[in-house]
């Protein structure tokens, strides 16, 4: 079966894979990946491992992660494994010590808003810009043309190893593409495969293809979700002065929240996110308060989503808002006698780093050089990614993906498709260069 790349990234885009509907596109890509050759594994998430998880909630059920599933491809290539004919063998064939690199991508997307798109969100649209070809649909930045990129990558290196264009170790190189669900909301897909491994082989390193702009991201950022609730007292609006609002007290909070922003901007360093104006954001995502238009409102609730450095934990970072919360309670006497609550909920994201000279890294820069593209120094990410369990499990890992953080999330969500073909061209590069390099076996994964 040839590849069309094209074609898999425009029909992966028609499944609308939102949380907890991706196992039919998950079904699709393990049918895509039989038929090209690769060996493949599917799981869904483990409602019992995650809820052990530290960023997980502990009261996950089955309900919680149906759906849920995930795939990957294996292709064993060269070395002891491989066919006569020098091509792919069955997947734990291999030497133990064979490199093995994942390249991985999430199937699943955000939601979408129909009458915020031009056109359908699901009906994929070819067009044209000034940055050549494009192709319009939720998810084909974040990251389904990802996903398609690693799928051609992982077969140039087979053409590559056929063509005895690399230099590989004697037990050849195993190459693993994954689609993966839920890393929108927490990373179900990936936390399932670091805390239970599916495979018969341990993961030497991976490539994580988020829209990176094709710059390697070697830190993520973490986040803290929490719900602040306040309780104050109901009155009539025209006899309010007998009511506690709770309105100037959320604002009282917020600002406090917001100069504690400013303040971890100027005191948290990281050499990585020097470029960013706001290093470590903290956003109010959402706020209810109220009753009743002529009622002093007596209840709130806001939903924050505050920002980890690599290097911190979401604990130490929680431990801080919650010190500046008691310090605006304990100047207000109601709030002194009616404590605000400040509880984490959903998914909590831990941040992530690798060094620059971890050699999946170095292997990522080469292979950008070696399909003639710029190599600019790794950065970090304001955001969190699925590489954050992989380094967790042990498993070095990089981003480095096309597309632009810019378009994720947004109506008419678009990607140059041009470096789409750019980034599948550099992937497979840097799988050569770190099959190449690979030395010793690291611990089993």
């Amino acid at each position: 079966m040839d590849f069309d790349m094209r074609a898999f990234a425009a029909a992966l885009c028609r499944f609308a894979s939102t949380a907890g509907e991706e196992a039919v596109a998950a079904d699709f890509v393990e049918g895509q990946l039989d038929d090209l050759g690769f060996e493949t594994y599917a799981w869904d998430a483990d409602a019992d491992l995650l809820a052990d998880h530290p960023s997980f909630p502990d009261d996950l059920d089955e309900a919680d992660v149906a759906g849920r599933r995930s795939v990957g491809g294996v292709l064993e290539l060269g070395g002891a494994s491989a066919g006569d004919d020098g091509t792919e063998g069955e997947a734990g064939d291999a030497a133990g010590d064979a490199p093995t690199v994942v390249l991985n991508g999430h199937i699943d997307v955000v939601p979408a808003e129909p009458a915020e798109w031009s056109s359908g969100p699901f009906e994929p649209e070819w067009g044209e810009s000034d940055a050549g070809e494009t192709l319009t649909a939720r998810g084909s930045t974040d990251m389904k043309s990802g996903v398609a990129a690693c799928v051609g990558a992982a077969l140039d290196v087979r053409d590559a190893v056929d063509s005895g264009e690399f230099d590989l170790p004697d037990a050849g190189v195993r190459v693993v593409v994954e689609a993966v669900a839920g890393e929108e909301d927490g990373g179900y897909g990936a936390a399932t495969a670091a805390l239970a491994n599916p495979y018969p082989f341990q993961r030497d390193a991976a490539i994580v293809a988020e829209p990176t702009e094709l710059r390697p991201v070697v830190a993520c950022e973490g986040s803290l979700m929490a719900r602040l609730e306040l309780t104050g007292r109901s009155a009539h609006a025209a006899t309010r002065w007998g009511g506690e609002d709770v309105l100037p007290r959320f604002e009282a909070i917020r600002g406090a929240f917001m100069d504690l922003e400013a303040e971890r901007g100027e005191s948290v360093d990281h050499p990585l996110y020097t470029e960013f104006p706001v290093p470590w954001p903290v956003v109010c995502g959402t706020v209810e308060a109220g009753s009743w238009a002529s009622t002093v409102p007596a209840t709130l609730t806001a939903e924050f989503r505050i920002g980890v450095a690599p290097g911190e934990t979401v604990s130490e970072v929680e431990a801080a808002f919650r010190e500046r919360l008691a310090a605006v309670a304990a100047e207000d006497p109601w709030l002194r006698e009616h404590p605000p609550t400040f509880e984490r909920f959903s998914v909590q994201f831990e941040p992530a780093e690798v060094a620059v000279d971890e050699p999946i890294v170095e292997a990522a820069r080469a292979g950008l050089v070696d399909a003639g593209l710029p190599n600019p120094e790794p950065t970090g990410a304001t955001y969190g990614a699925d590489s954050r369990h992989f380094v967790a499990a042990g498993i070095p890992a990089v981003l480095l993906g096309p597309g632009t953080v810019a378009e994720a999330h947004y109506p008419d969500e678009t990607i140059a498709w041009g470096e789409v073909e750019r980034g599948r061209a550099a992937i497979a590069a840097a799988v050569g260069r770190f099959a190449e390099g690979y030395s010793e076996p690291s611990a089993a994964k």
